[in-house]
């Protein structure tokens, strides 16, 4: 997906994260209005138009948002490959929790930015996405796409990890590592190892980083491992473009195929994703560098023109309930509840147990720094590696 803890220890931001220091990425006619009065419903004696709603309470219970969701019966979910950090068995769960739903899998592999394309070019048809899955700088960026809505568990999620008025929400996340064929490589011990000869051709990014934000990731740790900070990415585009010009550089969007079949060997990616692919290569390990740590969550949100707007809120009220919240953790990523969730002892102890151990200290971008930093990438990254 080109598309970004055992707990992260200690945070090296001027960012007030309590929650994350103790945290243990054939068309049909139709339009907007149309989808909106789809959506509207009875609940109690009150329509409810599903496609204004800011909250459960609009409904008036979840058994009323249920039913609405039921009633329109599609959710088109966009983005979202089964192997990414688990969401096969999450989309799973959501079919047979409401089977009256059918869930429409579209362009699983395409970046963060597209979703955004996706949504602005299907505008008014019934195929447009409803929900999207999104890094912090393109959700910066098109916040004009998103419908505000807060799911039951808002106040559980640490206020430095969502947009205030719910028009997007960090879900789950972890740390940029690389991952690597151990059979064909060394370990590196060091990011600027990944600068020798040894590695010719086959270091990969996991989409373009103006895009995806993963490959946004890479380039921020490339920038704090490198003697920058996340107010100026400018250490993290150099590095990049001195691994283009030793030939390190394989300009090759990573994806599970390409890993198992051996064309991207070096890989940029987060930790969870990286992990995943010791299921298809027994030889396959991962490494997260020693020093300054860079980790970031993914965001969700709703499609401001969703064709199936009950349907919609109700994929984000189950993404941020306990069941889901431990099948993130399940596939190896750190849920944003994680911390309300271990104090209520509902979190998966056992599951949180694996996961690895996090660096001893982990940067976290700000909104201000994700901004600034897009922009910068979007002026330098091409003339960089071209």
């Amino acid at each position: 997906m080109t598309r970004t803890i055992r707990p992260f220890r200690r945070l090296a931001v001027g960012v007030a994260v309590a929650g994350i220091a103790a945290l243990t990425l054939s068309a049909c006619s139709g339009t907007a209005d149309a989808a909106g009065t789809a959506g509207a419903t009875e609940s109690g004696s009150s329509s409810v138009d599903a496609a204004t709603a800011t909250s459960l309470s609009d409904f008036g219970t979840l058994a009323d948002l249920e039913a609405a969701a039921k009633a329109e019966g599609k959710l088109n979910v966009i983005a979202l490959p089964r192997d990414w950090a688990n969401y096969g068995e999450i989309i799973d769960a959501f079919t047979a929790k409401y089977p009256e739903i059918t869930v429409t899998e579209q362009s699983p592999d395409v970046s963060s930015a597209e979703e955004i394309t996706a949504a602005k070019t299907n505008k008014g048809l019934d195929t447009a996405p409803d929900v999207f899955d999104l890094g912090l700088t393109v959700a910066l960026q098109n916040t004009d796409q998103f419908a505000a809505y807060k799911v039951q568990t808002w106040d559980e999620i640490p206020d430095a990890l969502k947009e205030s008025t719910g028009l997007f929400v960090g879900d789950y996340g972890g740390y940029m590592s690389v991952g690597y064929d151990s059979k064909k490589f060394p370990a590196p011990a060091a990011i600027t190892d990944l600068l020798k000869s040894e590695y010719k051709g086959a270091v990969a990014l996991n989409g373009d980083p103006t895009q995806a934000g993963a490959a946004f990731g890479a380039v921020g740790l490339a920038t704090v491992q490198n003697g920058g900070t996340l107010d100026d990415y400018s250490a993290g585009i150099d590095f990049f473009s001195k691994l283009n010009a030793a030939g390190n550089l394989l300009k090759v969007d990573v994806t599970t195929a390409t890993v198992t079949s051996g064309e991207t060997p070096v890989v940029f990616d987060w930790d969870y994703l990286n992990a995943a692919h010791t299921k298809d290569n027994k030889d396959w390990k991962v490494v997260v560098f020693p020093g300054n740590g860079y980790a970031a969550y993914y965001n969700q949100a709703i499609n401001v023109d969703a064709p199936n707007p009950a349907a919609a809120r109700l994929w984000q009220e189950f993404l941020y309930s306990d069941e889901v919240q431990n099948l993130w953790l399940k596939g190896g990523a750190r849920p944003v509840r994680m911390e309300a969730m271990t104090e209520a002892g509902t979190i998966d102890a056992d599951l949180a147990a694996k996961l690895p151990e996090a660096p001893k200290d982990t940067l976290v971008p700000t909104e201000e720094q994700s901004t600034a930093a897009g922009t910068l990438l979007g002026e330098k990254w091409a003339a960089a590696v071209q």
